[in-house]
């Protein structure tokens, strides 16, 4: 075998700038592939209970809440003193005005009316009414019942 002598290889410097240029170049492409995947799970939930109302006459309840996140937040799940939506409307003692899962977009508001055929609540207690999101955030707030 004849070795030509003319033929000259890469340096080993030469050889090593290209190794780490192809390095923080793949680098460089896996840390902006990565960024995008996350610019979606980065938006942050802020939902917040303005206030809850009682009307004895009515046998109702408003819950005014506002969404000052930066992005739409969906609602599961709307309890009173730890008892679920679905509860207290399969007994047939209450009905919410919205079906749930709720979706509430960015900088909007919302109440949800609920209306009970009798009224569960006894003045002067206080009660805790609490929103779950989709995200498992959990809003609380606590209103005491108004004299009758």
């Amino acid at each position: 075998m004849k070795i030509l002598k003319s033929k000259k290889a890469l340096s080993p410097v030469v050889a090593s700038i290209i190794l780490i240029a192809v390095t923080v170049a793949v680098s460089i492409a896996v840390a902006a592939w990565m960024g995008s995947l996350t610019t979606g799970q980065m938006q942050t939930e802020k939902l917040n209970i303005i206030d809850v109302r009682y009307e004895n006459s009515t046998k109702k309840v408003y819950i005014d809440l506002t969404n000052s996140g930066s992005g739409t937040v969906t609602i599961n799940d709307v309890r009173i003193d730890g008892i679920t939506y679905a509860n207290f409307n399969s007994t047939g003692n209450g009905s919410l005005d919205k079906s749930l899962p709720y979706d509430l977009a960015k900088g909007t508001s919302v109440t949800f009316t609920i209306t009970f055929t009798t009224w569960p609540f006894r003045s002067g207690v206080p009660y805790e009414f609490t929103i779950l999101t989709a995200k498992g955030t959990i809003v609380p707030y606590e209103k005491t019942a108004p004299a009758s």
